[in-house]
C-alpha cells in the first residue's frame, strides 16, 4: 500500500507525540518537534487531509461488539475481489478489510452495538451476489489490550 503522503522525520515525531496525547496544545507540540506553531499546524492539517487521523477509543462511547468475520469467495478471479470489496466498503460496521493467505480470502472486523446487528450485515453482503462462498464469525469477548501508539522510529527508522 502506498502511503497517502510522504513522512519526514518531523512528521514521525509529530504522529508519535499525537498518539500519546491527542489533546496536546499546538504550541506544546511545536516545542516537542522543534518547530514554530504555525507551520506545525499547517502540516498536521495536511496529514489529516491525507488520511492520518487520531484513534478513537470506542469503549468510551459505550460497549461496542467486535466480530471478526472470515470470508471465502466462490471464485478467485480478478473481478471477484473488487466486487466484494466494493460491497464491503458500503458497510458502515466494517473497520478494516484484510486480504488473507491460506484457506480464507478476507478477514473483516465488524463493530456494532449489539451481537444481533451482525447477521443482517453479513446476510446483506450475501444477498448482493458478491460471490461469497462461506463465512465464519468470531465474537470478541473481551479486548485484553489495544495498542494506542507505536514506536514509529523503530518501525520506520530515520526517513532521511
Amino acid at each position: 500500500m502506498t502511503p497517502a503522503c510522504t513522512l519526514d522525520r518531523t512528521d514521525v515525531k509529530r504522529l508519535s507525540v499525537l498518539q500519546r496525547d491527542g489533546r496536546i496544545p499546538n504550541v506544546e507540540l511545536a516545542e516537542k518537534v522543534n518547530q514554530s506553531p504555525s507551520p506545525r499546524l499547517l502540516r498536521v492539517k495536511k496529514l489529516l487531509n491525507a488520511g492520518y487521523s487520531p484513534w478513537i477509543d470506542l469503549g468510551c462511547l459505550g460497549s461496542p461488539m467486535t466480530v471478526f468475520t472470515d470470508f471465502t469467495l466462490k471464485n478467485l478471479r480478478q473481478i471477484d475481489f473488487p466486487r466484494f470489496q466494493e460491497a464491503l466498503e458500503k458497510t458502515d460496521a466494517r473497520v478494516k478489510c484484510h486480504l488473507e493467505s491460506g484457506g480464507n480470502d478476507f478477514l473483516v472486523p465488524l463493530v456494532t452495538g449489539w451481537i444481533d446487528d451482525c447477521p443482517p450485515i453479513v446476510e446483506a453482503l450475501g444477498d448482493q451476489n458478491r460471490g461469497i462462498d462461506e463465512y465464519f464469525s468470531f465474537v470478541v469477548l473481551e479486548t485484553l489490550f489495544a495498542r494506542q501508539h507505536f514506536d514509529l522510529m523503530r518501525l520506520y527508522g530515520d526517513p532521511d
